[in-house]
């Protein structure tokens, strides 16, 4: 999954351009070699595959960023209340001082306090202390309302930035939920054709993904980006007649599937127990299988590159749910397999 550095005019754009992406109609997307409308539903579920996978991180970037928001939100809370705790102390003390300059004589005319004093410099000393209580009522009743003006705006600005992250949130999520039910009737339609096309036992030819910009530097991948591992090479069950030959990969139909390595396209076919599958022969001597397919984006006999697309997962042939079965094998044809979780992870490829 690409990351994502987060940035305060980032979002937006992107929002934008995901609207447009959910927008923009079929006949926009790239067909290839194929039959019109079956390249045409590839191409779309390609597409809107990449859509939700950036509408999703997009999303999660946002949440993460609203927790962010929430817990600065507290502190700023904290910081408010502490400074209303404070105001509180300070028009306590005022009172305080108000008091004690009425019980001292502040109150009296300095006449008055000139006939009671004891002497001059006791005169003096009152004098002096009450310049420093005015003083300090000065500068209490300043500070008091200076604090609860600052604090006043920097609620406001909490607020203002606040609501506009929640708005920002449900567009960003009213965003993600389209794409993702575009995707879903997209891959039904997708699985709708593979289904007619296993039944009919012909393949309707290869499909032109455009393939993702990619920095690979190993030679060898995962056959998937994201995906569950399920039944394992050797496992029982009741729908093989012995032992299950491959690994199978838990994936949503139309899940683009790349090639592990590079190599050549030995076979392609869309029938049988496997539905439609891929056989590509790598050097060394190995063959890799990758079965139960919606769609095909490769043809006999030619050369793939490491991590190409060469087709799209589904649930073709004799398959209880979508998912990508994956064979490493000594021969093109079945009954050779080996264990592919092994064989990956020799090649720097563990599965997880």
């Amino acid at each position: 999954m690409r990351s994502f550095r987060r940035h305060p005019l980032i979002l937006p754009a992107l929002l934008c351009a995901l609207v447009v992406l959910v927008a923009r109609p079929t006949e926009a997307m790239g067909v290839g070699d194929g039959d019109g409308i079956g390249s045409g539903i590839s191409a779309q579920v390609a597409q809107l595959y990449e859509d939700a996978a950036l509408a999703t991180e997009q999303y999660e970037a946002g949440r993460q960023e609203a927790e962010v928001r929430r817990a600065q939100a507290e502190q700023a809370q904290a910081l408010l209340d502490g400074e209303r705790r404070e105001i509180a102390g300070l028009h306590e003390d005022l009172g305080r001082m108000a008091r004690a300059q009425y019980r001292t004589g502040g109150g009296l005319p300095v006449a008055a306090q000139l006939i009671l004093a004891d002497s001059p410099d006791a005169l003096m000393r009152s004098q002096h202390v009450l310049a420093q209580a005015n003083l300090a009522l000065a500068g209490s009743v300043s500070r008091s309302r200076r604090a609860e003006a600052r604090f006043a705006a920097g609620e406001a600005k909490a607020r203002a930035a606040w609501q506009a992250l929640g708005k920002r949130n449900i567009e960003l999520a009213a965003v993600k939920d389209t794409i993702e039910r575009k995707l879903e009737e997209a891959r039904g339609q997708l699985q709708g054709q593979a289904e007619a096309s296993v039944a009919a036992g012909s393949c309707r030819g290869s499909v032109r993904l455009q393939q993702p910009t990619t920095n690979l530097t190993q030679p060898w991948v995962a056959l998937v980006e994201t995906y569950e591992l399920s039944a394992g090479f050797g496992s029982g069950g009741d729908r093989w007649a012995n032992r299950h030959t491959g690994q199978d990969f838990a994936v949503p139909i139309g899940t683009p599937v790349r090639a592990v390595g590079a190599g050549r396209v030995v076979s392609v076919s869309c029938g049988g127990a496997f539905g439609i599958e891929i056989v590509i022969q790598h050097p060394g001597g190995y063959y890799t299988q990758y079965a139960h397919l919606a769609a095909v984006a490769v043809d006999q006999g030619e050369r793939v590159d490491t991590g190409q697309w060469i087709g799209q997962s589904g649930t073709t042939g004799n398959s209880t749910g979508p998912h990508l079965h994956f064979e490493v094998r000594v021969t093109p044809q079945m009954g050779s397999a080996v264990d592919p979780v092994p064989w990956l992870a020799a090649r720097g490829v563990p599965l997880a």
